[in-house]
């Protein structure tokens, strides 16, 4: 998981690009294993919930419904849903119920999204979402480039690159850059600190590949990870890595606005509901 990895791999990274001194490096790796004792990692697989949501809040439904919304999850843990205690507060679920709501019509949640994905590992999800494009599409990924020590530049090339080709597929996409990792706690300083730095640098060149391919994206880092600092235990699930239910009902809330803004654009050229 990457909440046991980060604390061992941004040590590492900051003795070999900082140029930190023997006992600098000592230090944050000494604080590396204190850390990876303290957050534990999940040994299931996360929850699912696909099918169709009603505007009501019913489902999910497997029957097929054509004048449904197609809404598809990508990425990583964060859009999996790990952490949370049960179907109805993965965020999947959450995002789906609003924008059905919202819509006024069926909401058809499909998940590709594999905890523990890098931006490199995009490419076989985007892979099977265009076997049958979805309408819209939420992409949540970056946290574990930062535990990989992924170059930012060319992880950010990388994401481009898929993210365009479910755009050239017709699918309208929402990108939530990277979240800020410095709000997890059980990273010691000054550990922390350059955890946050690295995740932002991210998060800045997610958003920059996202523009120059007209793609909205939503800064986790902006809007989420400050209220996850400020309540740590309201809001992290007991690995205190990922959200719980609470976590993930805040985030889609977030996140909810610019869906609907996106889903808007894709109801238009659709059929009207029944």
């Amino acid at each position: 998981m990457a909440g046991a990895r980060i604390v061992r791999t941004i040590a590492f990274a900051a003795g070999s690009i900082g140029g930190l001194s023997g006992a600098a490096y000592g230090l944050l790796n000494g604080q590396g294993r204190r850390a990876h004792s303290i957050i534990t990692g999940h040994s299931h697989l996360p929850l699912n919930a696909d099918g169709v949501y009603l505007p009501d809040g019913a489902g999910p439904f497997l029957t097929s419904d054509r004048a449904a919304l197609t809404f598809a999850m990508l990425g990583d843990s964060l859009a999996a849903g790990v952490g949370a205690e049960c179907c109805d507060r993965l965020p999947g679920v959450l995002l789906a119920k609003g924008l059905a709501e919202e819509a006024g019509r069926p909401v058809r949640l499909v998940t590709h999204a594999i905890s523990g994905s890098r931006t490199h590992d995009l490419a076989a999800q985007v892979d099977r979402a265009l076997i049958n494009p979805p309408d819209l599409a939420l992409v949540i990924i970056g946290g574990n480039d930062v535990t990989a020590r992924s170059r930012i530049a060319t992880s950010a090339v990388v994401l481009a690159h898929d993210v365009g080709r479910l755009v050239a597929a017709g699918t309208t996409v929402v990108m939530a850059t990277c979240p800020d990792l410095g709000a997890v706690q059980p990273i010691p300083q000054p550990l922390r600190e350059l955890t946050r730095r690295f995740s932002l640098a991210l998060a800045r060149a997610q958003r920059r590949a996202m523009d120059l391919i007209g793609v909205t994206t939503v800064s986790l880092a902006d809007l989420v990870s400050p209220e996850f600092q400020a309540r740590p235990d309201e809001l992290f699930s007991p690995d205190r890595f990922h959200p719980n239910g609470a976590g993930y009902e805040f985030a889609a809330n977030v996140l909810l606005h610019s869906l609907c803004q996106a889903a808007t654009r894709v109801t238009k050229r659709m059929p009207v509901a029944a």
